[in-house]
């Protein structure tokens, strides 16, 4: 059973439509109407993209990002 990570998403809202991608995981993006199907879709594009790097014998990137809140 292999170790459970928590990877950083960023989403950003763009006109009608969200985004969002995992900085850890480079090209690990999904694109939805709504925030909630984001969230679905980049959940699901983590999974695939893991499981495609350990079936190819890749490295697992570790996650190192984080999020911070500044007032200006």
């Amino acid at each position: 059973m292999s170790k459970l990570r928590k990877y950083l998403v960023v989403y950003e809202r763009e006109g009608r439509s969200y985004g969002a991608f995992v900085p850890d995981l480079p090209g690990c993006v999904a694109v939805a109407k709504t925030r909630p199907a984001v969230k679905k879709l980049i959940r699901e594009a983590i999974e695939l993209h893991l499981e495609d790097l350990a079936s190819r014998g890749a490295q697992i990137p570790r996650p190192t990002s984080a999020s911070e809140y500044i007032a200006a």
